[in-house]
C-alpha cells in the first residue's frame, strides 16, 4: 500500500480491510545544550518552570495530534503513551524516549515521532532565551511491534 492512487495522486490509505492487531512503536531523539542550560533544566531553575514537566506533556500531546499535523496519518485511538527523558551529563544533552500502544489497524510511528519532537521541541521553546544555539537531533524509530509489515528493531 502506498499514498498514491493510480493517477499518482495522494490519498489516505484504506486500512478498513486489516485487521486490529496491538501495535507499540518507540522513538527518541535529543537536544544538546549549553553546559548551564543544562544544569538549569536538571535543577528546575528555569523561569518558565519545570521544562520536562511540560515538555512530557507536550510530547504526549504531540502523539495524540499526529493527524493534524501529518497529512495522510489516521486518526488513532492510543491506548498509551510513556515519554522518557535521560539526562547525559557528559554531553549536556537531555534524550526524549517515547513508547505509544494502541490495539488497531495502523501503526503508531508517527505518533512516537511526533511525540519526541513535540517533547524537545518545548524543551528549546522553554530555554531559548538563554540558549539559542541549541541542537535537536537524531530523531528516530527505535521499535515497532504488530502489523502486516512485521516487527522492527534498529541498532542502538
Amino acid at each position: 500500500m502506498n499514498h498514491f492512487d493510480e493517477s499518482g495522486q495522494a490519498h489516505m490509505v484504506d486500512v478498513g480491510g486489516k485487521p486490529e492487531t496491538h501495535r507499540l512503536a518507540r522513538a527518541s531523539g535529543h537536544i544538546t545544550m549549553q553546559r548551564a542550560t543544562f544544569d538549569l533544566i536538571k535543577t528546575r531553575g528555569a523561569k518558565k518552570g519545570d521544562v520536562l514537566g511540560i515538555a512530557r506533556i507536550a510530547a504526549i500531546q504531540g502523539t495524540k495530534r499526529t493527524p493534524d499535523l501529518i497529512p495522510l496519518a489516521h486518526p488513532l485511538i492510543i491506548n498509551r503513551v510513556v515519554v522518557e527523558f535521560v539526562l547525559h551529563d557528559v554531553n549536556a544533552q537531555i534524550e526524549c524516549i517515547v513508547v505509544v500502544e494502541t490495539f488497531g489497524r495502523t501503526g503508531v510511528e508517527m505518533e512516537a515521532l511526533t511525540g519526541v519532537s513535540a517533547g524537545l521541541l518545548t524543551i528549546y521553546d522553554m530555554v531559548k532565551a538563554m540558549d539559542r544555539g541549541m541542537t535537536i537531533s537524531g530523531v528516530r524509530l527505535l521499535e515497532k511491534a504488530g502489523g502486516k509489515s512485521g516487527d522492527f528493531k534498529a541498532d542502538e
